[in-house]
């Protein structure tokens, strides 16, 4: 009886394989260069609006595929670079939207001294409360101390005081470094007046539309209430972006 001649076993490749699966923290870590106020309870509250849908183990540990890392990089970049709102995104994504394959490619690192503009980090309205010294936000944002002094004078930053430390937070550290960028061309705390204000007449009018909602006991209606709160700060932020490019554009000619 002839033998059966059989193909050659064929080794499998790390290409092959399929991609591990991450941990929620691990997922931080790997999107925080690109998204540097990426948090777990943001993640968690993406998850909570059905944006995302890890699989889970059998002790209910989170376990997100290279797929959903690259659903999670897409909603980050549509809310940071787009000023989409969750319901818009979700419209997206519904519709096929998704740029997958990029998921792996890591954001360069921004250069302090490339003239070109760098991409700012999105800000939550549920921020995890992240703080930074005096010392940290001057390293990280180059920023003079004496320019942080003036805004505090100012009061555009406050600073929280711990255990006779200063401390700020990631949104005032974000302050920090915009101002530092225009004062290169030599705007100073006290030209800032006029973006406090209007930010403070902003804040209290959005406030008055969802107050009823924001002060809640129901932690449904709640929740839509920051998800609005999100959309309508992303829409204002939107309308301010065009505002001021139309009347540039009469600047310029």
């Amino acid at each position: 009886m002839a033998a059966v001649e059989q193909e050659p076993a064929t080794a499998r490749t790390d290409a092959d394989r399929p991609a591990k699966a991450m941990t929620i923290g691990a997922v931080c870590k790997a999107l925080a260069q690109e998204f540097p106020d990426i948090s777990i309870s943001k993640i968690r509250y993406l998850e909570d609006q059905k944006l995302l849908e890890p699989r889970r183990t059998a002790g209910g540990y989170r376990l997100y595929a290279h797929t959903d890392v690259a659903r999670l990089r897409t909603i980050l970049r549509m809310q940071r670079d787009e000023f989409l709102p969750l319901r818009v995104i979700r419209q997206e994504l519904a519709s096929g939207r998704l740029d997958g394959g990029e998921a792996s490619v890591p954001a360069p690192t921004p250069d302090a001294n490339d003239p070109r503009p760098r991409r700012r980090p999105s800000m939550s309205v549920t921020g995890d409360g992240a703080l930074y010294t005096l010392e940290d936000v001057v390293e990280d944002t180059r920023a003079d101390p004496a320019l942080i002094a003036e805004l505090e004078d100012y009061g555009v930053i406050k600073g929280e005081q711990r255990a006779g430390t200063k401390y700020f937070d990631e949104t005032e550290r974000e302050i920090i470094r915009a101002v530092t960028e225009l004062a290169r061309y030599g705007v100073g705390g006290r030209n800032l007046r006029a973006f406090r204000t209007s930010a403070d007449r902003e804040a209290a009018l959005l406030q008055q539309i969802l107050a009823p909602a924001l002060r809640s006991r129901n932690v449904e209606r709640r929740k839509e209430a920051v998800e609005a709160l999100e959309n309508l700060a992303a829409v204002t932020t939107h309308l301010k972006h065009l505002l001021l490019i139309r009347d540039l554009r009469k600047i310029v000619g």
